[in-house]
């Protein structure tokens, strides 16, 4: 079940005002035309900015997301109706024959287990054609970003539009392993209400990462510097190579050093 920040009507409604700067975006949408990728998958959508850009400069979106709330908010932007938007994710998509799939910001760290990234990386592989390229960032847990996940230096305060000041703050409830759980919390001045939301993100190591590849039938081609976030997170580019192994594979080769500037941990979905 996706997180209230998410799925929450009110939340959802003031998820884009509260982090209105997404020139992050900017080099994915250059990646997209470096890959020479007409049709593009955009796993974990959420709002639909990513989708909506890709969109209105003339590539094909298909953009998934299991929160119904954030694609009522994606439908209404510029260039929404010519994105394909499907309410679900990777393990339920239709089949298709993409160029390229992303998932940005945090996506690819909602997968709590083994099993549920396995299985995204799988509906991933087969909804690219062959040779297609999946694009994802996740934070280097050796950074330890959650530490400065603090009321005091996430606190966010902006006057959206016909909605009125809204506040929020995001804390760290627990640290379990490489399991990170935290609380967001958005408090409409207005109105006088306080809504929370639990998150939990999975800090997953390079090697770890790189042997999932692997396994699930992707050929790790390059790892890049995060472009919101530099020196705090990998961004992975992989393409599509022979069928996902039923067993263990060993860790692809380790590359280059990567990416990125802490930010609060539940924006730029």
């Amino acid at each position: 079940m996706p997180d209230a920040i998410f799925e929450d009507p009110r939340l959802a409604e003031v998820y884009d005002g509260l982090d209105p700067d997404r020139s992050d975006l900017d080099v994915y949408v250059d990646l997209v035309a470096e890959l020479g990728a007409g049709v593009v998958l955009d796993v974990g959508c959420g709002t639909g900015t990513f989708a909506c850009l890709l969109a209105r400069s003339g590539i094909r979106v298909i953009a998934v997301d299991p929160a119904a709330a954030s694609l009522d908010v994606a439908r209404a932007k510029p260039g929404a109706d010519a994105v394909d938007w499907i309410l679900g994710d990777a393990t339920t998509l239709p089949p298709l024959s993409v160029d390229a799939a992303f998932m940005t910001a945090n996506v690819a760290q909602v997968f709590l287990t083994d099993d549920d990234w396995a299985a995204t990386l799988r509906g991933i592989w087969s909804a690219l054609r062959p040779d297609g390229t999946l694009v994802f960032e996740t934070r280097d847990p050796e950074l330890r970003a959650w530490e400065q996940w603090t009321p005091e230096l996430t606190l966010t305060v902006v006057d959206v539009p016909a909605v009125g000041v809204v506040e929020s703050w995001e804390e760290v409830t627990s640290v379990d392993g490489p399991l990170v759980t935290f609380r967001s919390t958005t408090a409409f001045r207005d109105d006088e209400l306080v809504l929370e939301s639990m998150s939990t993100l999975r800090f997953r190591d390079r090697p770890e990462i790189e042997a999932s590849l692997a396994r699930a039938g992707f050929e790790l081609t390059e790892i890049r510097d995060a472009p919101d976030r530099p020196g705090r997170e990998f961004v992975f580019l992989s393409r599509r190579r022979g069928r996902p192994s039923a067993r263990r594979s060993p860790c692809a080769p380790r590359g280059g050093a990567a990416a990125a500037r802490a930010a609060p941990p539940e924006r730029r979905n």
